[in-house]
């Protein structure tokens, strides 16, 4: 195996179901496990993807969104101009509301990334569905062009050697599968799946998912909420319990809630160093 070193960075937004408070534990799974590939089906802002700090040579993201896969190719390719179309904007619910009433589909590509991005920045907990102003008395405003501009640069050289697409996940799944490759899947969660809106993702989709991943040639890890549906759904493969702290229901409390996560691969996660997923596996 042939990782190179690369340095992590963060994600320009917060995304529904991000695994920030997972990452690093993640993140230290993928990089222990054999590969040359590396593809993500369900990448969202890159929650994981731009956290890593090795890579191999062939690398691949998709997401059915186009709002995603608009905004990271434009970055990539008219980073100046995207900066620019974002010069005046400035934090604040008339602006947001305004903004987030626009279809997107009449605007320009550099347009429509630059609301993304706003209205991903500003919503409250990264919702996608029925957004609404976050209001944070105690920080800045999430939305700061100045510090933008760096954080866009760093995405838009990381980006430059990795492909796109905007697939549903099973093509993508099967296009890219190969011995050697590693998917890293983040689907919606178990119970959740209308927070992405209409036809994006259904109940049914974990049973084709699962089915799917006991086909593939290469290897999965998939991260997904600890319910009974989801354990069921996925027995067949290796599981390992997480406890993480999530904060978007009780953000405006400022506790976070504890609740258990799933890691799922389809091999043995007890092979994993102790230190990157602790003493809850099973297999």
């Amino acid at each position: 195996m042939i990782l190179d070193p690369i340095t992590p960075i963060n994600p320009a937004a917060g995304y529904l179901g991000g695994k920030r408070n997972l990452a690093k534990r993640i993140c230290a799974l993928i990089q222990s496990v054999d590969h040359d590939g590396y593809a993500e089906p369900f990448v969202g802002m890159g929650g994981i993807f731009f956290r890593r700090s090795a890579r191999p040579r062939a690398e691949a993201i998709n997401d059915i969104s186009g709002d995603v896969t608009s905004f990271f190719r434009v970055v990539r390719r008219h980073y100046q101009a995207l900066v620019d179309e974002m010069e005046w904007m400035l934090a604040g619910r008339e602006q947001f509301e305004q903004l987030r009433a626009v279809d997107p589909a009449g605007l320009t590509d550099i347009e429509r990334a630059a609301r993304f991005l706003y209205l991903q920045r500003l919503a409250f907990g990264g919702k996608i569905v029925g957004r609404h102003f976050g209001v944070d008395s105690r920080n800045p405003a999430r939305f700061n062009l100045a510090h933008l501009r760096t954080s866009l640069r760093a995405i838009r050289d990381r980006l430059q050697p990795v492909v796109i697409e905007r697939l549903p996940y099973g093509d993508f799944i099967r296009r890219y599968d190969r011995p050697g490759m590693l998917f890293y899947l983040d689907p919606p969660y178990w119970n959740c799946t209308g927070d992405y809106g209409p036809g994006v993702f259904a109940q049914d989709d974990f049973v084709r998912l699962a089915e799917q991943l006991s086909q593939i040639r290469g290897k999965f890890i998939l991260s997904i909420n600890d319910t009974p549906g989801a354990r069921a759904v996925f027995s067949s493969f290796h599981m390992h319990e997480v406890d993480v702290s999530y904060s978007i229901a009780t953000g405006m409390t400022g506790k976070a809630k504890r609740v258990g996560e799933l890691i799922i691969a389809n091999f043995p996660l007890d092979a994993a160093p102790s230190a990157v997923l602790g003493a809850k596996t099973r297999s």
